[in-house]
């Protein structure tokens, strides 16, 4: 079995988004079916760039478990290590589309197929074998991919490869928000790098508050100490720490106290969502490519900056071509 540049293991769906940009949910009259999920959009990215991805999940036994694996399949995205799971079925997303900053999210994933992936599921030998493995906060939300996501981590990392966390926070898959932050730090001792946005990082390093919303179309309230959330993570072993955001671009933390700052690249924003999965597709093909912090956090910012201008993510993502045209047209990475 050939070695894998990245192996992303998680959540998979078809993803929903709104046709009518502007409207109001209620007013909402079609949406155009894309593939999405943090560590599928983040393999999509990578591999569009050109390094080789594969995808560890589960998809049902369905029509729509289909349309992923044939997505993905014309991406380039390796998906040997896609179990299907006949007694599940393959999450779904529902987006509306309000641009500049309000976009309606619901999720439907209870008895979902990437979340009953177990043990038994994992690929040891790929896993051994590959460069990079990327776990995300959602895979760990519940048994037993928690489970197995942890164990899958373990594997990659005896075989060498550099272990990605990108903190992926989303309240309302855990049974117990409390949970959250505690599941999460009890992995960093394996993690090389973590990707977060501010919230996140928060939530995982130990927020003094969390609040949630009773619908899941509306994101929590995390109140806690960054600088001490920071250096909670950094303290407890990965080499870096790579912060989110947005629009204004992204700072990379290392260990040894040093901080890099990359600038953004402003675009006309459409959707936002997948935004934080494009820059980790451009930043990790940075680094795998052994470019250097603050290159790596630049190119991220320009993977960024192209998909928030498109309706999707995971179908919009760019050909390195593409970003090295629009880098051009902004100056450069420098």
């Amino acid at each position: 079995m050939a070695a894998f540049d990245l192996i992303t293991m998680g959540r998979s769906s078809i993803d929903l988004y709104s046709q009518d940009i502007g409207k109001p949910f209620v007013e909402i009259s079609g949406f155009a079916a894309y593939v999405g999920g943090c560590p599928t959009n983040i393999a999509v990215g990578v591999q569009r760039l050109g390094l080789q991805t594969s995808l560890l999940t589960g998809v049902g036994a369905d029509p729509v478990g289909d349309f992923v694996l044939n997505f993905l399949e014309k991406c380039g995205v390796d998906t040997g290590l896609v179990v299907r799971k006949a007694d599940k079925r393959t999450s779904a997303v529902v987006l509306g589309i309000e641009p500049p900053a309000t976009f309606p999210l619901v999720f439907y994933r209870e008895g979902c197929a990437d979340i009953a992936l177990d043990i038994s599921d994992l690929p040891r030998d790929a896993l051994a074998q590959a460069r990079a493995f990327l776990l995300t906060g959602t895979g760990l939300s519940a048994e037993p991919s928690r489970s197995a996501t942890m164990r899958a981590a373990e594997l990659a990392r005896e075989g060498g490869a550099r272990i990605v966390l990108d903190v992926d926070f989303r309240a309302d898959q855990w049974h117990d928000i409390r949970a959250f932050g505690v599941v999460l730090r009890n992995l960093l001792h394996m993690v090389d790098i973590v990707i977060g946005t501010e919230e996140e990082l928060i939530a995982l390093g130990g927020a003094t508050s969390v609040e949630i919303s009773d619908s899941q179309v509306s994101s929590p309230k995390v109140d806690g100490d960054l600088k001490g959330a920071m250096n909670t993570v950094l303290s407890a072993g990965p080499e870096a720490l790579v912060l989110k955001r947005g629009a204004a671009g992204a700072s990379v933390y290392l260990r040894g106290g040093e901080v890099i700052d990359a600038a953004p690249f402003p675009v006309d924003v459409t959707n936002v969502l997948g935004a934080g999965d494009a820059f980790a597709s451009g930043f990790l093909f940075g680094h795998l490519s052994g470019w250097d912090w603050h290159r790596s956090a630049r190119l991220g910012n320009a993977v960024g900056a192209i998909v928030v201008t498109q309706p999707g993510c995971a179908d919009f993502m760019p050909t390195m071509d593409e970003v090295e045209d629009f880098i051009a047209s902004r100056g450069g990475l420098a």
